[in-house]
């Protein structure tokens, strides 16, 4: 069989295995997730789904090519934890890696089709009434009952459909910024896995390894890019379970917004740690807010990244409106469903970054767990006053 049938039959293959999952899941809303879309990719009865449905030798390629999950680091603790790899996360690195000539196929017009089509699905299914009848089960797969009691609305029952609790707001009081009032401070955007790099060199170096990366290419402007050549990067990664709003990590205001149209490419770890693939972040759907700080003055870009399965970002409140002032600990806006991730770049020696965010990112390899207002680093300035 020629390289480019083989390719094929693996697209089709794959193509197949997530159309499978995505259409179980939606038939079944009263499902554990965790038997459907979030089972886990090391589970017995996920790879049994997924020989079934894959080639022999796709199979033996991506499970040999990946781990099945990542370490995560609480900060709380210093504890690291085994996160598991959902089954549908599985199937979107595949489509990362079928056949041999891995460059053309990753551009594929049908690969972006699919992921688009199955994007668009889950996002107008879990638009519909019906689907209220998925948030319960979510709630009891993933333990999310006691965080629960910190949102706006913490009756499950008060919320239409899954996309509206999935996109739901939290108390302010349930997250304060760290050290309010000292504006040097800057925060994490999110409840995510995090990691932290003081140039954008060592993100390249240890953790964004996907060909084609460049702060002109993300940021969609070469100007804008120049303003944070080698700047420090924070990646903020939310996985489905968490609070899927991102907030400012500084005070400031609004001077720009860009929308990029793109792809919807699994964000997951595996995804951004492969030297040769294609760089994702890059690639996908995303929002770009600049923000002026106050009172530094100085330009922050906050880059909202949709990822595989998330139906649309938007922001809330209309903060992005040009010229809006903005709140550290602020929310700006809003992921429908599916992973997703929010990068904060700040200028060249601006920030001066928490060592232990910095440490388990570069020296551990690990991503932290996080939450909206935590402390991601100080003003240089400030961090040398406290030397």
């Amino acid at each position: 069989m020629s390289s480019e049938h083989l390719n094929d039959a693996s697209f089709q293959a794959t193509a197949s295995a997530l159309n499978t999952i995505t259409d179980t899941t939606l038939d079944n809303h009263l499902a554990d997730p965790k038997s459907t879309l979030h089972r886990p990719a090391d589970h017995e009865h996920a790879h049994s789904f997924l020989k079934r449905l894959l080639p022999d030798h796709a199979l033996t390629v991506l499970e040999n090519k990946f781990h099945m999950g990542n370490y995560v680091i609480d900060r709380q603790t210093g504890e690291k934890h085994w996160e598991a790899m959902s089954i549908y996360v599985r199937i979107g690195m595949h489509l990362l890696y079928y056949g041999s000539e891995q460059e053309k196929a990753l551009h594929w017009k049908k690969t972006l089709a699919l992921l688009k089509e199955q994007s668009v699905k889950m996002g107008k299914e879990y638009d519909m009434p019906e689907s209220k009848a998925h948030i319960k089960p979510f709630i009891e797969s993933f333990q999310l009952q006691d965080s629960m009691a910190e949102m706006v609305k913490p009756d499950p029952d008060s919320y239409s459909c899954f996309n509206e609790f999935f996109a739901r707001e939290i108390r302010e009081d349930a997250r304060p910024v760290a050290e309010p009032g000292n504006e040097n401070v800057t925060s994490s955007p999110a409840d995510c896995r995090l990691t932290a790099f003081s140039s954008v060199d060592l993100a390249t170096k240890y953790w964004i390894k996907g060909f084609g990366f460049t702060l002109e290419r993300l940021l969609g402007d070469a100007e804008l890019a120049r303003s944070f050549d080698q700047g420090t990067m924070v990646i903020a990664r939310l996985a489905p379970q968490d609070y899927h709003r991102w907030h400012s990590p500084v005070t400031g205001e609004v001077t720009g917004i860009k929308d990029i149209p793109g792809a919807y490419y699994t964000v997951n770890p595996q995804a951004i740690n492969e030297s040769g693939t294609l760089d994702v972040f890059c690639e996908n759907k995303r929002s770009i807010m600049t923000i002026q700080r106050t009172p530094h003055g100085h330009p922050v870009a906050v880059v909202a990244v949709g990822a595989m399965l998330v139906g649309s970002i938007k922001y809330v409140n209309g903060v992005d409106t040009i010229g809006t002032q903005v709140r550290r600990g602020q929310c700006l806006g809003a992921f429908y469903y599916g992973g997703s991730t929010v990068i904060v770049i700040y200028p060249t020696g601006q920030v001066t970054l928490d060592q232990d965010l910095v440490h388990n990112s570069i020296d551990e390899g690990c991503e932290t767990l996080m939450k909206v207002g935590w402390r991601t680093g100080v003003s240089t300035s400030a961090a040398g006053q406290q030397l």
